[in-house]
């Protein structure tokens, strides 16, 4: 630990020289450099990232503050994500004595990380929106959702009545849904259905496992959990090295989407691979599960390949 620090602080310390010298050697920035020395993807949109945010430059970071705030008003993606990215593009020419025509491959790279790292942002905001939204039995788009969710999961039965005890059948814990979406509000139910009706099989066959008569779990409530892990690999950022080598453009709310699809169809694997002894295991095994996940994203190489062929049980 403290030789672990007192590396840190000779880096932070050492920075400055050493971003100096490698400008005097090789006559480019560290923007310039990380845009041509790493591949497009995660590792490069990470550099770019880490530069921009730890430059002491007063134009870089009035851009960075400028974008926050597009990015925080839901303005960033749109109609305004070009005029966004020639912003940052022109101030970082400008400030670095960047030539346009030389260097025309570091202005498309590195417009690309912008669009990356403020799309990541933006779909934050438009996440944490979802999750703080609660669920209203009296709003009908709400109520459309929800029953489109059971008539995907099963759609050869009938619903009996708005509130049954039938939703018990898909996973929910008593005879009306909306009680258990008060954590993570309508992103569970937005999650839940997205599955369900853009991987309809995979989503059959999933609720078909849940239902085991020894291994099962509640297929509803679990995947809300899911939800709460998806949502905070966002936030924290640990999502980043997967959706920054996923997303070709701006991360869009498709993208997390996908990652909540992939989490669930991991889960019912990683679930039965541990041969749970009852439902109580499931703390041990989701903590576990979520290790597992850190892992592999902490590899910036990483990126899940969303394949929903899920084997039956």
């Amino acid at each position: 630990m403290y030789l672990g620090s007192l590396y840190l602080y000779a880096y932070w310390f050492l920075r400055p020289l050493i971003k100096w010298f490698l400008r005097k050697t090789t006559k480019l920035c560290e923007l310039q450099r990380v845009c041509y020395g790493e591949p497009s993807g995660a590792s490069r949109t990470l550099g770019v990232e880490f530069s921009l945010t730890h430059s002491k430059t007063p134009q870089i970071q009035e851009v960075i503050r400028y974008l926050n705030e597009r990015s925080e008003n839901l303005e960033f993606i749109g109609k305004h994500t070009k005029t966004n990215i020639e912003f940052a593009v022109v101030t970082v020419l400008r400030v670095k004595k960047i030539h346009p025509t030389i260097h025309n491959q570091f202005i498309k790279s590195f417009g690309r990380t912008v669009e990356q790292i403020w799309g990541y942002k933006q779909l934050n905001v438009e996440v944490e929106e979802l999750r703080r939204t609660a669920y209203d039995s009296s709003n009908p788009q709400h109520e459309e959702m929800l029953l489109g969710l059971w008539q995907r999961l099963n759609p050869d039965t009938r619903l009996e009545a708005r509130v049954t005890k039938q939703w018990q059948d898909i996973g929910f814990q008593g005879d009306d849904p909306k009680t258990d979406f008060r954590g993570m509000g309508m992103l569970g139910l937005h999650n839940l259905y997205y599955f369900s009706d853009h991987y309809q099989k995979a989503s059959q066959h999933v609720l078909l496992h849940s239902l085991h008569p020894v291994n099962g779990y509640a297929f509803a409530i679990v995947g809300i959990n899911l939800t709460s892990l998806a949502y905070h690999l966002l936030q924290d950022g640990a999502a980043k090295s997967h959706i920054f080598n996923f997303a070709k453009g701006s991360p869009v709310m498709r993208h997390f989407h996908q990652l909540y699809c992939y989490l669930f169809c991991e889960f019912d694997r990683f679930w039965f691979d541990s041969k749970p002894k009852d439902i109580m295991d499931f703390a041990r095994i989701r903590d576990d599960f979520e290790t597992s996940i850190r892992t592999i994203l902490a590899n910036p190489h990483t990126v899940f390949r969303i394949n929903m062929l899920v084997d039956t049980i």
